[in-house]
């Protein structure tokens, strides 16, 4: 629901049946989701352009696997093992975007003179890397960093102490001029790309 997890169980389906849907006669029992299952539930939904959804996910030894993202999903079999109030948490999260309305926020930014949000990844930047925000000189440039992506996770308006890892994605707001010098030279970016080869009998 939004950007966090209401509730969530683990689906077992019976003897010679291979869904596990309560109504299907499938079991469901509560269970407390680990970071890295819930970021990814969180992390589909957002794809999918979802602010409420129901994320089925297979279990494997090489973490969560999603199946399926749902964007009507059923309550009642969640709500009876979990006694969370899906249903009124739907309200709260309606609620909250009637007094909190989205805007387009890359949009409002643009409108003041000269700047403006640019995202980028960290790579080949030295004065970034494996520094902390404040220990950067981003502040005197008048650039603040909204959000860092990092793998599979996002980190909301990063606090000061927070160190930059070559690979992540910055997303950036300030003075456009700013905002271009922090970009690697043309030759830097080409650095990286491999040079074509020749094939046999071509010019």
């Amino acid at each position: 629901m939004g950007d966090r997890v209401v509730a969530a169980i683990r689906r077992t389906a019976t003897p010679g049946e291979f869904r596990s849907n309560v109504h299907r006669g499938g079991s469901a029992e509560l269970v407390t989701l680990d970071s890295t299952y819930e970021s990814t539930a969180i992390r589909a939904a957002q794809i999918m352009g979802l602010r409420m959804a129901g994320v089925d996910m297979l279990e494997s030894d090489d973490g969560p696997r999603v199946l399926e993202v749902n964007s009507s999903p059923g309550l009642e079999g969640i709500e009876g093992a979990t006694a969370v109030d899906v249903a009124g948490a739907i309200i709260e999260d309606i609620e909250q975007q009637v007094l909190f309305p989205e805007v387009d926020l890359r949009q409002r930014l643009r409108l003041t003179g000269g700047y403006g949000i640019a995202e980028f990844t960290v790579h080949g930047m030295p004065a970034l890397e494996d520094r902390a925000l404040r220990d950067t000189d981003l502040t005197q440039r008048n650039i603040h960093v909204m959000s860092i992506a990092r793998k599979n996770a996002v980190i909301p308006n990063p606090k000061g102490d927070e160190i930059v890892r070559e690979g992540d994605v910055l997303l950036c707001y300030g003075e456009l001029r700013e905002l271009r010098r922090m970009m690697p030279a043309k030759k830097d970016r080409d650095a990286d790309i491999p040079a074509p080869t020749e094939r046999k009998g071509e010019a």
